[in-house]
C-alpha cells in the first residue's frame, strides 16, 4: 500500500523537522541525517520519536539504496 502524495508532502521527521526517504519495500520512512527509521502501520505513518529504530550501516545503506531505486515510483524524499 503507498501513501497518500498529500501525506507525503507535509510529513517530516519528528525529531530533526528535516525530510525523510519514502521507502516503501519496507513499510518505512526514513531520516538517514539520523539513521532513524520510522514505521508505517495499516498505511499511517508513525511519527512517533520513540517508535522509530535506530539503523546500523548495513540497514542504512539497504533503505537508501531502497529509496533511491523507488525514486521513479513515488520514493524519495516524502517532503517533496
Amino acid at each position: 500500500m503507498s501513501l497518500d502524495p498529500t501525506i507525503l508532502s507535509i510529513v517530516v521527521c519528528p525529531e530533526d523537522r528535516g525530510p525523510l526517504l519514502y521507502v516503501p519495500q519496507a513499510d518505512a520512512l526514513y531520516n538517514p541525517r539520523l539513521r532513524r527509521r520510522y514505521p508505517i502501520e495499516d498505511g499511517i505513518p508513525v511519527l512517533l520519536v520513540e517508535s522509530a529504530v535506530t539503523v546500523d550501516d548495513a540497514e542504512h545503506q539497504r533503505l537508501t539504496d531502497l529509496a533511491a531505486a523507488g525514486d521513479s515510483s513515488g520514493g524519495g524524499p516524502a517532503s517533496g
